[in-house]
């Protein structure tokens, strides 16, 4: 430690801090704008010059590293002459634009500008103006305002590591633009409107909505992905206005996806459901909420009496809060039911018993920058939790090596020391191979095992890859959205937690949804209560709820079109169905084909509840605004349901009570592990023809950022079409736009083509989520390619 002055006062500090960063932690205010605490040191705005007695001239405070007796003055006459002639300097070409820049009230330059600056200009030459630039739905520009501090420019090459802004031009005429004329394409752009210090960068559908002042605002949690990013919520006469971020360095740091940024943007889409519906005779009538929840019960009520509880299945979303989870699981046992999940998008459960507590990671999220390997087991991580691939990215700067087990050379923002690209079918005969590998180089391996992995086939890619996995001691392996919703997930967790054990990796599932651990913990799974109690009778899974056409459902926030796996199974299931109770804030036509009962819920800004993410960190919140018409929290909903079906203990008055009655039972449970999962029985050759591969693109992951339109609009977005390479194009005739037939069973959809190099070959990837692709059941299986 070293001794250095600031403004009179010594400070014990680290050797090689800058000035400013003893000066923030001291609490000593120093202006500036390039500078910040997440980005790498520019020092070209100047506002920060101080004064260093014995130095020449001012410094710059953020570029100055301390030094042992450095006396240093932030406000003496140097100092402010400094600091007021670089403001001098910077309002010259300024606009007087504050009465109608969105960036007034909350502004870095207005701030700096009141203390630093002049009531009246000398400069009397005409103001520079910069063209503004289109770069998306999602960023408004007004570049005639930005001062040059490049933070957005540092901000694409450093955290994005997608170089996607930079400084063009020389001298007074430099400008912040795209190097080629396009929208960013980012899934973390919208960081450059908090980052950006004047009003250059402003978020597009918040233009000219309000000021900053005049919305109040409530801390709440990502409803979209299982990182749990903190957010600020903020509103104005009771309507959501803005979301920005809550710094949190265990989670989120300072930064946001998109997808949390303008999710909000949906809210109050034209599908919001403000009353109760019931069909009578076949026709919609709106209804208050005591008829509705009457006519709920008594259709529940004469189902169990003449069929059994067990023929009632309930279906929740990944997004419902926890307390939600644990009333709805509660009232389907109480019922008789065993019948209750999350799980929309699995369809191999076959290990659910070996399961921890909840799938997760078992480590915390910020030490994933810690790691030194890092292996991606079917993971399109930097879409699918935009932060964790953030965080991966910082392990590879710091020397981590990456692999990835994928089925497209998914462009990361972060280099592949090796990867395997492999079709659907082949996914578990690689991680067998990379296991066998593993295997052999052990003291005393398997012999089960061994025997098990003796015909199998090790090619020279899947034997350097285990090579390489074995040069390193500390690591993780995370399963991603394919490994989970896999036809052989279960195979797939095995041979991950078997190299994880020979690597010496902790393995980590990034499960779909904001809160899949709270549901496990919540009970909200067929095969055990909440806390983890095994139940002695399993009940079904979501798919196989469908599969069984099952006489009544119970469904929680979902629309089974775009958010189940076998959407038309599950649609057909529904419309056979005597009754369907959907709890819902969104209604839609699909909805009203095969829903008896529609009861108008709240979603995540308008109710509180609590989310547990990935690493078991539980986050509670309350809501931002009053619910949307007569719509009401699902928790109330699935209470006061409960009390008319005549449960017991269901006596809750508020959510915290609910969580409270959770919390005793789960206290000390921890997640993120698996117990001794069971050898495969088999492994399925690998397809030799064509194969579907699906994910649920960024935008199309629940009903809340289906309906953002600026999300929709975003050129990050995917739309419905059959991707295939150049090579299977070419093999199959068909150019790109041509229209394509693919056939799936006895389904088949019509698209356009288009061609992704980035994907395997025989590899098809048909995107989930869409109304277009809904009748091809099958994430992973054949299809056939025939030109329209």
């Amino acid at each position: 430690m070293i001794e250095i002055e600031i403004d009179g006062k010594k400070f014990q500090v680290e050797p090689g801090k800058m000035i400013i960063e003893v000066a923030d932690d001291a609490g000593i205010r120093i202006p500036r704008f390039c500078y910040h605490k997440k980005l790498s040191i520019a020092a070209n705005c100047r506002m920060c010059l101080i004064e260093v007695e014995k130095a020449p001239k001012p410094l710059p405070a953020c570029a100055t590293p301390v030094s042992d007796g450095m006396v240093v003055h932030t406000h003496s006459a140097r100092a402010l002459d400094a600091q007021r002639s670089v403001m001098e300097f910077l309002l010259i070409n300024h606009p007087l634009d504050c009465p109608i820049c969105d960036q007034g009230g909350e502004c870095e330059l207005q701030d700096v500008a009141v203390g630093y600056g002049k009531d009246v200009s000398r400069y009397t030459e005409g103001k520079r103006s910069v063209k503004d630039k289109d770069i998306g739905s999602l960023v408004a520009t007004d570049m005639t305002r930005c001062i040059h501090c490049t933070r957005c420019v540092r901000f694409g090459d450093e955290v994005l590591g997608v170089p996607q802004l930079g400084t063009i031009g020389r001298g007074g005429k430099t400008e912040i633009a795209t190097y080629v004329e396009q929208s960013l394409d980012s899934v973390m752009s919208g960081n450059i409107i908090d980052l950006c210090p004047v009003g250059a960068l402003t978020s597009k559908p918040f233009r000219f909505q309000a000021r900053s002042w005049e919305m109040e605002q409530e801390t709440n949690y990502s409803p979209h992905d299982c990182v749990g990013s903190n957010l600020h919520i903020q509103q104005r006469r009771q309507k959501v206005l803005r979301v920005a971020p809550k710094e949190n360095e265990a989670i989120n740091e300072t930064w946001l996806s998109d997808r949390d940024r303008f999710s909000y943007l949906g809210l109050l889409h034209e599908d919001r459901l403000a009353e109760p519906l019931i069909k009578q005779n076949g026709e919609w009538k709106t209804v208050d909420w005591q008829f509705a929840l009457n006519v709920a019960a008594e259709g529940i009520r004469k189902l169990i009496d003449a069929q059994g509880g067990q023929k009632i299945g309930a279906i929740i979303s990944p997004n419902a809060t926890t307390e939600e989870m644990y009333l709805l699981q509660k009232m389907m046992r109480a019922l008789g039911s065993q019948n209750i999940d999350h799980r929309t998008r699995v369809t191999d459960v076959s290990d659910q018993k070996h399961i921890g507590a909840f799938p997760g990671m078992g480590f915390s999220i910020a030490s994933i920058e810690e790691q030194s390997s890092i292996l991606l087991i079917g993971s399109h991580v930097t879409h699918e939790q935009p932060i964790i691939g953030h965080r991966i990215r910082k392990a590879a700067l710091q020397g981590s090596s990456i692999f990835a087990i994928n089925l497209e050379n998914y462009q990361f923002p972060f280099d592949l020391s090796d990867k395997l690209i492999v079709k659907p079918s082949a996914l578990v005969w690689h991680l067998a191979s990379v296991a066998k590998v593993l295997l052999t180089k052990q003291t005393n391996p398997d012999s089960e095992l061994m025997a098990f992995l003796a015909d199998l086939h090790v090619s020279e890619e899947a034997n350097a890859f285990a090579d390489k996995l074995m040069q390193f001691d500390k690591g993780c392996i995370f399963l991603g959205e394919i490994a989970q919703n896999h036809p052989q997930a279960s195979a797939i967790r095995y041979f991950a937690e078997l190299i994880g054990k020979m690597t010496n990796a902790q393995v980590g599932t990034l499960t779909t949804g904001a809160n899949a651990a709270g549901a496990w913990l919540a009970g909200a799974v067929p095969h055990r209560s909440a806390a983890q109690k095994s139940v002695a009778s399993p009940g079904l899974s979501a798919k196989q709820m469908f599969d069984a056409k099952l006489p009544a459902y119970l469904l929680f926030n979902i629309e089974p079109e775009y958010d189940c796996t076998h959407a038309q199974t599950a649609i057909n299931a529904l419309k056979d169905a005597s009754l369907v109770v959907v709890m819902t804030p969104y209604v839609t036509e699909a909805i009203k084909e095969y829903a008896d009962v529609i009861l108008p819920i709240v979603p995540f800004t308008e109710t509180s509840g609590t989310y547990v993410n990935v690493e078991g960190k539980w986050q509670h919140f309350s809501g931002t605004v009053k619910p949307f018409g007569e719509a009401r929290p699902g928790w109330k909903v699935l209470r006061v349901l409960s009390n008319l079906l005549d449960l017991e203990n269901f006596e809750f008055e508020s959510s915290l009570d609910v969580l409270n009655t959770l919390k005793d039972s789960v206290d000390g449970i921890l997640g993120g592990h698996h117990n001794a999962l069971e050898l495969p029985s088999k492994m399925n050759l690998p397809h030799e023809g064509l194969e579907r591969i699906t994910q649920w693109p960024i935008y199309r992951t629940d009903n809340l950022v289906r309906r953002a339109y600026a999300l929709q609009e975003n050129i990050v977005n995917t739309i419905p079409q059959i991707y295939v390479n150049n090579a299977l194009a070419k093999k199959l005739a068909c150019a790109e736009g041509d229209l394509i037939v693919v056939s799936q069973g006895q389904a088949s959809v019509t698209l356009p083509l288009a061609i992704n190099d980035a994907l395997v070959d025989d590899g098809v990837y048909i995107p989930a989520g869409f109304q277009e692709t809904a009748t091809l059941n099958e994430l992973f299986s054949p299809v056939t390619i025939v030109r329209s």
